[in-house]
C-alpha cells in the first residue's frame, strides 16, 4: 500500500501549483548555452522552473543526484582554514542554514523534487542523499513523486569510522542513497568492483600457470532435442534434461584456447580466470568515507559521485545537482566527459566550486559557463 504524504505535509501543494508557470516574463533571461557546462548562482525551486519553462530543459536530463539538508538545525560555515558544521562557531562565514523541520522541510524539497522529475528524461535516474533520521520520510515522499515501483535502491553508504559516543543507541557510521529512475528503461551500465584477496582465494581455488581459476558447468537446464546444443561433444551429450550453453563449434574454440577442463572421468568444465574478470557486481553497502579536511560543509567522496555518474548515465548526458555545494558532482561529471547543471544559493558555495572547477586540468575542454540568476523571481 502506497502511504500518502498527506498525513505528514500540512497545506500541501498540489503538483498543479508546484508545476505552475508563474516566472516573471518582464525579467531578462541570459543565454545559456544548453551544449556547455553551466553554474548557476540562485534559488534552486526558481532557477528549476526557469530550466523547465524558460530554457527548455523539460526532460533533457539524464541524472541527478542531490545532497540535500537534512533537516538537522544546523548552520554550516566556513573559514579560511577548514569547513565546519558547528552552528555556535563564531568565526567563518555562513554557507548555509540547514533549519527547516518536520512538513516544512518535506515540502521544501516534495516542490523541488516534482520539478525534478519533469527534467528527468525518460532514461533519466535521480539519486537523493540524506540521514537515517528523516530518510524514511523522504522514501515515502519520493515513491509518491517517481511512483514505488521506479525505486530502485536504497544504499547504505559508510561515511566515517566507528566513533565511541556516550548516547544510549549504537554508533552511527553510515547514510543513505535513495535511488529512482523515471521509467524502467533508465540508463544502466553495469558497475563492478575489484576481487579482494579474501574473495579469490574464497572464489578461485584452483591454480595455473599461477593463475588463480574456478571452473563452472559447461551444461544448462532444459532439453535440446533437435538443434545444436543437444548434440554430442567429443562424443559426450549433455546430462539427461540439460543442454550445451552453447553451440559445439564454440566448444571447440573453448577447448583450443585451453578453457576446457577435463575431469578423470572425462567430463568438460569452463575455465574462468579470476584476473580475466571485470570483478564482482556492486552491491548495495557503499564504503565512501568524508574527506577528513573538506572544502565545504558535507563534501562528499568524489569516488562515490564517481560511481553513481558512470552507472546511470552516458558519455553525452547531462548531469545536475541543484544543490551542488562544493561541486564535487560537477567534477566527477567533467572528468568523466558528461555535460553538467550544478546549481546553489550559496554564494560561498559557488566560489568553492568555482576554484575546484578552475584546478582541474582538462585539456581542450571549455570548463564551464557561470551565471548569476539569483534575481529571478516568480
Amino acid at each position: 500500500m502506497l502511504i500518502s504524504m498527506q498525513c505528514l505535509i500540512e497545506n500541501k501543494k498540489s503538483e498543479k501549483d508546484i508545476l505552475k508557470n508563474d516566472l516573471d516574463i518582464y525579467l531578462t533571461y541570459p543565454a545559456i548555452n544548453k551544449e556547455s557546462n553551466n553554474l548557476l548562482l540562485g534559488e534552486n525551486l526558481i532557477v528549476l522552473k526557469a530550466l523547465l519553462y524558460h530554457y527548455d530543459m523539460g526532460g533533457k536530463i539524464d541524472l541527478i543526484y542531490i545532497d540535500p539538508p537534512f533537516s538537522t538545525r544546523n548552520v554550516f560555515k566556513t573559514s579560511e582554514t577548514r569547513a565546519n558544521t558547528i552552528s555556535h562557531y563564531s568565526n567563518g562565514a555562513i554557507a548555509y542554514e540547514d533549519t527547516l523541520t518536520g512538513d516544512a522541510f518535506l515540502e521544501f524539497l516534495r516542490e523541488r523534487l516534482v520539478l525534478a522529475r519533469e527534467l528527468l528524461s525518460d532514461r533519466g535516474s535521480i539519486y537523493l542523499h540524506i540521514d537515517y533520521k528523516i530518510g524514511h520520510y523522504v522514501k515515502v515522499l519520493m515513491d509518491e513523486i517517481f511512483g514505488i515501483e521506479n525505486f530502485r535502491n536504497d544504499i547504505t553508504r559508510i561515511k566515517c569510522n566507528p566513533k565511541n559516543f556516550s548516547r544510549k543507541a549504537y554508533g552511527n557510521i553510515k547514510d543513505l542513497i535513495l535511488f529512482y529512475s523515471k521509467t524502467q528503461n533508465n540508463i544502466w551500465n553495469e558497475c563492478y568492483v575489484d576481487y579482494t584477496a579474501s574473495d579469490i582465494a574464497q572464489l578461485f581455488r584452483k591454480s595455473k600457470g599461477g593463475r588463480a581459476y574456478t571452473t563452472i558447468p559447461l551444461h544448462a537446464p532444459g532439453e535440446t532435442k533437435n538443434g545444436e546444443t543437444g548434440k554430442a561433444f567429443r562424443g559426450i551429450f549433455p546430462p539427461e534434461g540439460r543442454h550445451w550453453r552453447c553451440s559445439i563449434e564454440e566448444l571447440e574454440k573453448l577447448d583450443s584456447q585451453g578453457l576446457i577442463e577435463w575431469s578423470k572421468n572425462g567430463v568438460p568444465r569452463k575455465i574462468i580466470y579470476a584476473d580475466s574478470q571485470k570483478g564482482k557486481k556492486a552491491q548495495d553497502i557503499w564504503e565512501f568515507k568524508d574527506p577528513q579536511y573538506p572544502a565545504y560543509p558535507t563534501e562528499k567522496n568524489s569516488a562515490l559521485l564517481e560511481r553513481i555518474i558512470s552507472t546511470s548515465s552516458d558519455k553525452d548526458s547531462t548531469v545536475m545537482d541543484f544543490f551542488c555545494g562544493s561541486g564535487t558532482t560537477l567534477v566527477a561529471s567533467q572528468r568523466l566527459s558528461r555535460k553538467w547543471i550544478g546549481i546553489d544559493r550559496s554564494k560561498q558555495a559557488i566560489e568553492t566550486v568555482k576554484r575546484k572547477l578552475e584546478s582541474e586540468e582538462i585539456l581542450g575542454q571549455k570548463q564551464f559557463e557561470f551565471f548569476d540568476l539569483s534575481g529571478l523571481h516568480a
